[in-house]
C-alpha cells in the first residue's frame, strides 16, 4: 500500500525547507485564510485555531489519499499574541520591547487524513531568548525586511538568528513545523513517518 501523500498548507518557504532536510518532498497549496478572522484567544490556542483554518481550506480543495497539515506560528509576549508586524515601526517597536527578554513561540499544527476524514492537531510551545540587541541593529535588521515576513519579527534560522541568545524546545518549532509533533500526529491517525520520506 503507498503512503498518503503530505500537502503542506502553507506558502512558508521556512516550512517547506523543514520538510525538504527531513526528507519530505510535500505538495504545497496556499489555504489563503484571511488571518485576521481569529482575534481575542490565548496565544497557544489562536495558533492551533489559525492552523485548523488552513488545513479545512485546503483540505476542501483537494481529493485522493492525502494528508493536509496546516501551520500557524505566533510568539507570545506578556500574554500577548503576536503575529507578523504590519508595518517596519511595528516591527522595530516590538524588537524594543522584546530584546533582553524571553518569550514564548507557539506553532498550531493541524493534520487533516482526507480517506478517513479523521483530524489530529496540537500546538507546540518553544521559549525563546531573545539578545540584548542595540538601537542601530534593530534599525539594520528591520531594514532587511526580513522581519515583517514572520511570527514575532524575528527568525532563528536566518538574518535574526544572532538576535536568539538561545531556547528550551523543539528549534523546528521556532522555524515554524515542529518534526516530532508532526511525528506524533501522524502516528494518531495511522500513519508513519518514515513512510513520508522520499526513497
Amino acid at each position: 500500500m503507498s503512503a498518503a501523500r503530505l500537502v503542506l498548507a502553507s506558502a512558508s518557504p521556512a516550512r517547506l525547507a523543514t520538510l525538504h532536510s527531513a526528507g519530505v518532498t510535500p505538495e504545497v497549496i496556499v489555504s489563503g485564510v484571511d488571518e485576521s478572522k481569529l482575534d481575542g484567544l490565548p496565544p497557544s490556542e489562536l495558533a492551533l485555531q489559525l492552523a485548523e483554518l488552513k488545513a479545512a481550506s485546503v483540505a476542501e480543495r483537494v481529493t485522493g489519499d492525502r494528508l493536509v497539515l496546516g501551520c500557524d506560528s505566533v510568539l507570545e509576549l506578556d500574554g500577548l499574541a503576536l503575529g507578523k508586524p504590519g508595518s517596519p515601526e511595528e516591527a522595530t517597536s516590538r524588537w524594543v520591547e522584546m530584546r533582553g527578554r524571553t518569550g514564548v513561540l507557539h506553532t498550531g499544527h493541524a493534520l487533516h487524513h482526507l480517506a478517513s476524514g479523521q483530524v489530529a492537531a496540537a500546538t507546540a510551545s518553544t521559549t525563546v531568548h531573545f539578545a540584548e540587541v542595540t538601537d542601530d541593529e534593530i534599525a539594520a535588521y528591520v531594514a532587511t525586511g526580513e522581519p515583517l515576513h514572520v511570527a514575532g519579527a524575528f527568525t532563528i534560522d536566518g538574518l535574526g538568528g544572532a538576535f536568539v541568545t538561545g531556547i528550551e524546545g523543539d528549534h523546528h518549532n521556532v522555524v515554524g513545523l515542529s518534526l516530532p509533533l508532526l511525528r506524533d500526529l501522524l502516528a494518531e491517525l495511522g500513519q508513519s513517518w518514515v513512510d513520508l520520506w522520499v526513497p
